[in-house]
């Protein structure tokens, strides 16, 4: 079986993350809790992210599938001076 290691520092595996998110553990710091997956290093993080769907980029993607124009989730109002 071929593993991809997440973690290297603790030798935790892409499967292992997967199952601790599917019992619950759906951040990066619940994950931690679970299998200290990032608390050494921390260059872990991000693919932990990337495995939740919380990766960089998803606010974006999560505004494009809602609809919104890109950057609307940050200035939904136009404010103009009096």
């Amino acid at each position: 079986m071929n593993r991809m290691y997440i973690c290297s520092c603790f030798g935790i595996t892409e499967e292992q993350v997967r199952e601790h998110a599917d019992t619950g553990a759906c951040t990066p710091r619940q994950i931690a809790s679970a299998c200290k997956a990032g608390t050494d290093c921390g260059s872990c993080v991000r693919r932990i992210q990337t495995l939740l769907g919380r990766g960089p980029n998803q606010r974006h993607q999560d505004v494009l599938v809602a609809g919104l124009p890109v950057g609307a989730e940050r200035a939904p109002f136009a404010v103009e001076a009096a």
